[in-house]
C-alpha cells in the first residue's frame, strides 16, 4: 500500500514539475502572412503597334482636268494597279476589355499604275476611234486616327472590327500618255507627260480582323482594311513637242482592300508569370 502511495506522489510532482516548465518558456510569437496581390486585370495601359503589309487598289475613274473627254461619244477605260507594299506604326491605349484606339502613320509604297482609253468620235464631222495608253506611280502617306471593338475572346483569339479618320497624301509621278487616232482613214499618233505632283485628302476606312494574345505583352494582328484615299493629281500634262496644255491628269477616288500582319507590345502589361509568395514578417 505504501508503495503505491509513493507512486501517486512521485507521479503527481513530475506532472507539477512539468507544468512549471511548460509555464517558464517563452510562447511563440504570432505569424503574419502580407495579404495577397488582387488579380492582374486583362485590358488596359498604353501599347505601341507596328504593321506590314500589302494593297490591293483601285482608281474609279481617270480624267483631263478640264473634263474634255466629255465631248467623246464612247469612252471606254481601264484601269489597273500593282501590288504595293504598307508599312505601319501607331501608339494606342486599351480602354476597356472591349473597346481600344491609336493613332497611325503610314507609308504606302511605290504602285505601278497602267490605264487604257478606247475612244470612239462623234459620227458629225469625221470618224474614227482612238486609243490613250497611260502609265504612271503611286505613293501615299497617310496619318489616322481609329478605334476598334473587341467581340470577345476564345482560346486567346479576339476579332475586332474598327473605322478610322484621317487625311492621305497622294503622290502621283512618271505619268506619261501614249496615243494613237485613226480617222477617216488617217493615223497618228502623240506623246504626253507630266511631272510629279501631290494632293492632300481626307480618308476614311474600315478594318476587321484577328488578334492572338501569345502572352500579357504581347499581341498578334491579322487585319483586313478598306480604305478611301481621296483623289490624285499630276502636274501640267505637256505634249511630245513640250507645249503645255495647262491642265492636269486627275485620278478620281481611289480605294484600296489592305491586309497587314501586326503586333501590339503592352506598355503596361502584368507579368507573363506568377511573382514568388513574399517573405514572412514576423512579430514578437
Amino acid at each position: 500500500m505504501r508503495s503505491v502511495k509513493l507512486i501517486l506522489v512521485a507521479g503527481a510532482a513530475s506532472l507539477m514539475s512539468t507544468a512549471v516548465f511548460a509555464a517558464d518558456m517563452p510562447m511563440p510569437p504570432p505569424q503574419y502572412y502580407a495579404p495577397p496581390a488582387p488579380p492582374a486585370e486583362e485590358f488596359g495601359g498604353w501599347y505601341l503597334r507596328g504593321d506590314i503589309g500589302f494593297s490591293n487598289q483601285r482608281v474609279k475613274n481617270i480624267e483631263m482636268g478640264d473634263n474634255r473627254n466629255a465631248a467623246l461619244l464612247s469612252l471606254q477605260e481601264t484601269t489597273a494597279f500593282d501590288t504595293a507594299g504598307i508599312y505601319q506604326v501607331g501608339v494606342g491605349y486599351q480602354f476597356n476589355s472591349w473597346f481600344r484606339g491609336d493613332i497611325t502613320g503610314q507609308y504606302r509604297g511605290n504602285s505601278n499604275f497602267k490605264g487604257t482609253d478606247r475612244i470612239t468620235f462623234p459620227s458629225s464631222g469625221f470618224v474614227g476611234s482612238g486609243v490613250n495608253n497611260y502609265n504612271a506611280s503611286k505613293s501615299e502617306w497617310v496619318a489616322m486616327a481609329n478605334g476598334y471593338v473587341d467581340l470577345g475572346t476564345w482560346w486567346c483569339v479576339t476579332p475586332f472590327v474598327g473605322a478610322g479618320v484621317g487625311m492621305a497624301r497622294v503622290n502621283i509621278a512618271n505619268y506619261t500618255d501614249n496615243g494613237g487616232t485613226l480617222v477617216n482613214f488617217v493615223s497618228s499618233s502623240s506623246y504626253a507627260g507630266a511631272p510629279a505632283a501631290s494632293k492632300w485628302n481626307f480618308a476614311w476606312a474600315l478594318h476587321t480582323g484577328l488578334a492572338y494574345k501569345v502572352n500579357p505583352a504581347m499581341t498578334v494582328e491579322l487585319g483586313y482594311s478598306y480604305m478611301n484615299l481621296g483623289s490624285g493629281t499630276t502636274g501640267p500634262v505637256s505634249d511630245y513637242t513640250g507645249f503645255t496644255k495647262g491642265v492636269a491628269m486627275q485620278f478620281k477616288d481611289i480605294t484600296s482592300h489592305d491586309l497587314k500582319l501586326g503586333v501590339r507590345w503592352n506598355l503596361d502589361a502584368a507579368p507573363a508569370y506568377a511573382p514568388p509568395p513574399p517573405p514572412l514578417i514576423r512579430k514578437g
